[in-house]
């Protein structure tokens, strides 16, 4: 089911003493948080200026925010904007709206498990499937048949051969 609110970083740290913080970005592109005037820390809205990437992170000012100890209040805290803000093209989706996901077998429709992490690995992501505390990892490649609606937390993949043991 589609989210309301989709996490999109997290303050790490501080930066100079007039108050600027430093994001990690949960995207592919430190780039993408450039999109955002504003997000929600612990459920309210904080507005957003000066975002700089900076090789893996992202410098920003928030609003009222002055001061370095100010900004330390906000280390650690998670960043979410609305879902309806991060418009995206047919057939991709954020990793968090796939998380928890139901994964079956396109062959058999057979549950194969749940969606329970992403890996990125540089080359290609890997999804981590897990049923009854075992774990499969599946490489997301060309070869991979996918079908993923978000609406129903469903995932439909034709696993390669040998992820998936035949243990009936």
């Amino acid at each position: 089911m589609k989210k309301e609110y989709l996490k999109i970083g997290k303050i790490v740290g501080t930066h100079g003493v007039r108050g600027m913080v430093k994001i990690e970005p949960w995207a592919d592109e430190p780039a993408f948080l450039k999109r955002f005037s504003h997000a929600f820390v612990d459920g309210k809205e904080i507005k957003l200026s000066s975002l700089t990437p900076h090789k893996n992170i992202v410098l920003a000012k928030i609003e009222g925010v002055e001061t370095i100890e100010a900004a330390k209040l906000y280390r650690g805290k998670e960043l979410a904007v609305k879902r309806s803000e991060m418009p995206l093209e047919n057939g991709r989706f954020f990793i968090e709206e796939i998380l928890g996901a139901k994964v079956i077998d396109k062959n058999t429709n057979k549950e194969i498990g749940v969606l329970t992490d992403v890996l990125k690995t540089g080359a290609n992501d890997v999804w981590q499937v897990t049923n009854k505390g075992k774990d499969y990892l599946f490489p997301v490649i060309d070869d991979l048949e996918i079908d993923v609606d978000i609406e129903n937390d469903i995932i439909k993949l034709v696993p390669l051969k040998g992820i998936i043991d035949d243990e009936d």
